[in-house]
């Protein structure tokens, strides 16, 4: 069926695939995925990087291969891209690369796990990591988020996100909303999140903070970009002690994507929620 440690190769033509119509591969083709180098939007940040730690948590729910007999094997699998890698992973080429290994026999999962991961890695430029489990895992059972409500607020929805939104006040602070949007850089479509931020010390007045969330309705940036820009204008304008900001999509092409930004190198937090 294939050599199992063909090294990884790059996308087809070296473009990008998201809003191009793309035959999927019937054969493991590690060339489907493509890199977008971080760098690029993290020019358009206030002081022109990113100041922070973070991880990208996907959520794959068809991730699917054969194994040595032919037969299919099916499982949950939870990814993490350090924010510190040079590249995100587009997420359509990481679909079609993901399909491209549905007809692909490995001598066994910790093959196959192995396989992924090193193709992963190479495009992202860091060390990806990859748990596999259980199509009813328990794991994947929608968590229950602490913290307050936001979307309780009536308020004006801005045309573009400003840091000039938020406002400051003493405190500590976990909020979430479920009225997050941001439209796709390439194809417009929007993605919809529940965003989760928690402060301490200072927090953001929280119908501004509302509103500045909602302003992103029809702001074209990646996921991880989005991500990027709420926690850099929050650390920015709050100055707070400490700062977590999270966002789980919901899930396209059987994937999802919740990136979390923080001003302390610790774990990610880890769950889903139903919607995703």
């Amino acid at each position: 069926m294939g050599d199992h440690h063909s090294a990884p190769g790059v996308a087809h033509d070296k473009g990008p695939l998201l809003g191009r119509q793309v035959a999927g591969s019937h054969y493991y083709d590690p060339g489907l995925l493509f890199p977008v180098p971080r760098a690029n939007a993290r020019k358009s940040l206030p002081g022109g990087a990113f100041a922070g730690f973070g991880e990208d948590i996907w959520h794959a729910y068809e991730l699917s291969w054969l194994n040595a007999s032919g037969m299919p094997q099916m499982f949950l699998g939870t990814f993490s891209v350090p924010a510190d890698s040079a590249n995100i992973i587009e997420s359509k080429s990481f679909k079609l690369y993901l399909n491209s290994l549905n007809n692909f026999e490995f001598a066994s999962d910790g093959l196959a796990r192995e396989t992924i991961v090193r193709d992963l890695s190479a495009v992202a430029g860091a060390q990806v990591s990859l748990v596999l489990k259980a199509v009813d895992d328990q794991r994947y059972d929608g968590r229950v988020l602490e913290g307050d409500c936001l979307d309780g607020f009536q308020v004006s929805v801005p045309e573009e996100p400003h840091v000039e939104l938020l406002e400051p006040v003493v405190g500590d602070a976990r909020v979430y909303t479920h009225l997050m949007r941001s439209l796709c850089p390439v194809t417009a479509q929007p993605d919809w999140a529940t965003m989760i931020i928690e402060t301490r010390g200072t927090s953001a007045q929280r119908d501004k903070l509302l509103s500045y969330l909602l302003a992103y309705r029809n702001h074209q940036e990646f996921h991880e970009q989005c991500v990027e820009r709420v926690y850099t204008d929050l650390w920015k304008r709050l100055e707070p002690d400490y700062l977590s900001v999270q966002a789980l999509y919901t899930r396209r092409g059987g994937l999802d994507i919740c990136p979390w930004r923080c001003s302390e190198a610790r774990p990610a937090p880890q769950g889903r929620m139903n919607r995703q």
